[in-house]
């Protein structure tokens, strides 16, 4: 045990650059996970939570203080972040009414507050993207990739989000960091909005590395669009499965067909 223990300590000290040892200055992951739930619960009351809102706000902002002290992060930004939930909430009516709009097997708007994974995933976003706004560091991350597990659904907090956004199914969709999304989009399950090349690494970052999607847009299942300098232009249709690394011009309608005697589709 004394020789495993000297080996341990010692990995510790030789791989500190790549598995960094500063537990202390990291939030807590459970209690961030605690903190997307209750402020989920005060986006949606009455729909996952019982308590009454003044009470869970209160405990809300003492957990998020908590983990901001964590972060050393100034605590007002607490409260500016809180402030701003108001403002939240009135884009997540619009993506709601986008679902209710946009899905016909949708029964009612209480179903798709409780039950869809698009809704779920673009409220955890929408809240990680004002954390990001704020320049609080980790917590916006960690908050998209447990909606991320729980969905299937990788929205980046970074990525810019219209309102009257709407997700069908999800499962699979990527939204990378510099993706910018207009209003009134619509997409479908395995949907990349992707980077043309990572192969420059850290140095990429700042860089609008992923795609623009402008108004009214409609990206069908399993497309993948990519590169910074591609724009979707607005009322455009994409097919399911085609690839785009080019811009888009509005009112566009790209498909891939495949004929009984084809034996790869074109791209029209």
């Amino acid at each position: 045990m004394k020789h495993l223990l000297a080996s341990l300590l010692d990995s510790y000290s030789k791989l500190e650059n790549s598995i960094p040892v500063n537990p202390h200055s990291l939030p807590n992951k459970n209690e961030v996970v605690e903190l997307v739930n209750k402020l989920h619960s005060l986006l949606f009351p009455g729909y996952f939570d019982d308590y009454k809102v003044g009470i869970l706000l209160k405990k809300t902002h003492h957990l998020l203080n908590k983990q901001l002290e964590l972060l050393h992060c100034k605590k007002e930004k607490a409260a500016e972040f809180l402030n701003k939930l108001p403002k939240i909430r009135t884009s997540l009516a619009t993506d709601v009414e986008a679902a209710s709009d946009g899905d016909p097997a949708a029964s009612d708007k209480q179903e798709i507050i409780i039950s869809y994974p698009g809704i779920y995933a673009i409220s955890i976003y929408r809240l990680a993207h004002e954390l990001e706004l704020l320049k609080i560091p980790k917590l916006p991350r960690i908050m998209t990739e447990h909606a991320h597990s729980i969905t299937g659904i990788d929205i980046h907090p970074g990525a810019q989000i219209g309102d009257y956004f709407f997700i069908d199914h999800g499962t699979g969709i990527v939204i990378g960091e510099t993706t910018v999304i207009g209003e009134h989009v619509k997409i479908y399950q395995g949907v990349t909005l992707g980077a043309l090349s990572t192969k420059g690494g850290h140095s990429l970052k700042g860089q609008k590395r992923h795609p623009t999607v402008e108004d009214n847009v409609t990206i069908y299942s399993g497309a993948s669009i990519f590169g910074g300098n591609t724009v979707i232009g607005k009322d455009s249709v994409l097919g399911s499965n085609v690839f785009v690394t080019s811009s888009v011009l509005p009112g566009s309608k790209l498909s891939i067909h495949t004929s009984k005697s084809a034996s790869a589709g074109a791209m029209l």
